[in-house]
């Protein structure tokens, strides 16, 4: 079943819209995750991650296409926002997430190590936070984890 936005375009879409903004991201050698804000079917912020690059441990994807989109809208709160990631969010970006009011959340790949949608924990599903979005993992995960796994595989190759 594909899962469909407010727009009726397919979560495969826009999905396919952070996966190329995580190629860019890999292309500057940052770990390739790319992420877009989506209202009423417009894409309205995008990011990549960038952390070496900016020498900053906040510049996830998701975190820059949060700040593109409250630029875009001029507003902090992002309600009926949904935020398409092509990895599994972790802590901060889900803090970031929360904070902001999105009301959907769709991530390609799973990550073990760091997501907070069960993989870790689940931060999304604690009841006594003043705010929920719903949550929906697996969207192309195939494409996404084979982008971070190609990225990491030649990370390794070119290490003497």
């Amino acid at each position: 079943m594909i899962e469909e936005t407010v727009s009726g375009l397919g979560d495969e879409f826009f999905m396919r819209e952070a996966l190329s903004l995580a190629r860019a991201a890999e292309c500057l050698g940052e770990v390739p995750v790319g992420a877009v804000v989506v209202r009423f079917g417009e894409i309205v912020g995008r990011g990549f991650n960038s952390p070496i690059g900016e020498s900053d441990p906040t510049a996830h994807a998701e975190i820059a296409a949060l700040r593109d989109a409250a630029r875009t809208l001029g507003n902090y709160r992002l309600p009926g926002c949904e935020l398409f990631t092509t990895l599994e969010p972790c802590a901060m970006c889900a803090g970031a997430i929360l904070h902001s009011r999105i009301a959907r959340v769709v991530y390609g790949a799973r990550d073990p190590k760091t997501g907070v949608h069960g993989s870790v924990v689940d931060l999304f599903g604690v009841e006594r936070l003043n705010h929920h979005t719903t949550v929906l993992g697996g969207v192309l995960a195939d494409e996404c984890s084979a982008v971070l796994s190609g990225f990491f595989a030649e990370r390794r190759r070119q290490q003497p």
